[in-house]
């Protein structure tokens, strides 16, 4: 059994909700369409009419991309067009694309994470805050005898934590009362009779993001026909997503050797360095792409160095009189995502009993070269 296209995009939203994007990001379904049938599928950092090529080969229906297919607004579809070429050869080969751009950058397990993990960072915060999860607190009446399965099915969801705690919740001992009427079924009592039972009320809180995964599961585990509950927000911050990390090395080192690991860790042949050589690292504020613009928030978590791409001339320089260190692997050190993405989704698809294939593509899209 092959899984549909909507099914993979379900997946994909999970690992990397929309709602993690920046304002008017272009993410989502591109090309073609997620209503059919998918064998076969490729994970890209960026389509290029090679990746296209590549993925035809493979007979991939769909391309699951980091960087947009069609990013700036289209006039016109010339096929005498790099941009209007591209999209006829995916609807000529019936290939949908599929966009995970800033959401996957903030994702928990996303790019940046992952470009921190290489590094080998500790203590890792967010660098800019994008999504703070809201909170709601979800009561329910449970009877006794089914408390502790109401509860478990609760903190299986997602419910019940609070930081860097899980499974919290209050649980009060007390009476509810009710009558079943004509037409019902009742776990407890019986119809026309005044129904005295032993419950428990559960309180516990519930993140946005899983609200309806936990309220889901709560009335699949709950014995009563009509379940009691409230689900209502609550003024308190929950966890925070966003793009970079921030965190520290192990132990100190070089401005020269940190760049030696980045060139390692990221696997890039090149990286581009402003600071002195000597100036000693510890603390690592790391952002995937471009992030010229993200200089002070680095400066501000009092990180030592900023990893990230495409940085400009004057950039350099007022990064330089500032006093913080660059190391720029390049745009492209996005590439990380490609395995990884095509692993989470291939473990994914298969717990689900999906015979689909996830491929990483092994197109080089990096446009420099050195000489």
């Amino acid at each position: 059994m092959f899984a549909r296209g909507e099914t993979i995009v379900q997946l994909m939203e999970r690992l990397a909700p929309k709602h993690y994007a920046v304002p008017d990001d272009k993410i989502g379904l591109q090309v073609g369409t997620a209503s059919k049938e998918v064998k076969r599928v490729l994970v890209t950092l960026d389509v290029t009419p090679e990746v296209v090529r590549e993925a035809a080969d493979l007979g991939a229906e769909l391309i699951i991309a980091h960087h947009a297919v069609i990013y700036r607004p289209l006039a016109h579809l010339r096929t005498d067009t790099p941009a209007g070429a591209l999209a006829a050869e995916l609807l000529r080969s019936d290939i949908a694309v599929y966009i995970s751009h800033t959401n996957l950058d903030t994702a928990e397990g996303g790019i940046n994470d992952l470009m921190a993990e290489a590094l080998e960072l500790n203590g890792r915060d967010v660098l800019e805050e994008v999504h703070t999860d809201q909170l709601y607190k979800l009561v329910v009446f449970v009877p006794e005898t089914h408390h502790e399965q109401v509860r478990n099915a609760i903190f299986a969801a997602g419910g019940g934590w609070i930081g860097n705690y899980s499974h919290c919740s209050f649980n009060i001992e007390g009476t509810g009362t009710f009558m079943a009427r004509e037409g019902s079924d009742p776990f407890i009592g019986k119809q026309g009779q005044l129904t005295e039972a032993k419950e428990i009320r559960l309180e516990t809180v519930v993140p946005m993001s899983v609200r309806k995964k936990v309220v889901s599961a709560m009335l699949k585990a709950h014995p009563y026909e009509e379940v009691a509950y409230d689900l209502y927000s609550i003024d308190l911050k929950g966890r925070s997503f966003g793009l970079g990390r921030v965190g520290k090395l192990a132990e100190a080192e070089s401005l020269d050797q940190f760049a030696e690991r980045v060139k390692r860790a990221l696997d890039v042949p090149f990286v581009r360095v402003v600071g002195d050589g000597a100036k000693p690292i510890r603390k690592v504020a790391v952002l995937g792409g471009s992030g010229a613009r993200y200089i002070r928030h680095a400066i501000f978590a009092g990180a030592d160095v900023l990893v990230t791409g495409d940085i400009d001339f004057h950039s350099a320089q007022d990064a330089l009189a500032a006093g913080i260190a660059i190391v720029d692997p390049g745009h492209h050190a996005e590439k990380i995502m490609k395995p990884n993405v095509a692993s989470w989704l291939a473990e994914r698809l298969k717990e689900k009993g999906y015979a689909t294939e996830v491929f990483a593509s092994q197109v080089d899209t990096e446009p420099f070269r050195l000489r």
